[in-house]
């Protein structure tokens, strides 16, 4: 399976950004989505996820009430929506998929499939 993340790219601060994930296979409507990002010097992070029923969605804090993610099963894509973006926000995005968690979020090392990444640039 591969995942195929697009969308990035450069804005301003307070402007919009919607990224997608692409899934090879239909997996996305069994499988936990999740979106991360990593800027160089720092761990990557988790922003976003979403269980695979769609019941149950997390946020980092930092981008609580700014950040949406979505899916779409007929498409097998997944979106995260980026709203009132910050010079903060700037990393690459990453998209990935775990069949099952241990916890919720699930783990990092239990995302079995990560898309390339794309590149979000926010200028002040």
């Amino acid at each position: 399976v591969q995942l195929q993340a697009s969308g990035g790219g450069l804005v301003q601060a307070g402007d919009s950004l919607r990224l997608s994930c692409e899934a090879s296979a239909p997996i996305l409507s069994n499988w936990h989505v999740g979106w991360f990002r990593q800027t160089p010097g720092k761990e990557r992070e988790i922003v976003a996820a979403m269980s695979w029923r769609g019941e149950m969605t997390y946020y980092a804090d930092s981008v609580k009430g700014r950040f949406k993610i979505s899916r779409d099963n007929g498409k097998n894509t997944v979106y995260l929506q980026m709203n009132s973006l910050k010079p903060e926000d700037t990393a690459v995005y990453y998209c990935a998929t775990a069949m099952w968690g241990s916890s919720w979020p699930p783990e990092d090392s239990e995302y079995e499939y990560w898309g390339q990444g794309t590149l979000v640039t926010v200028s002040s």
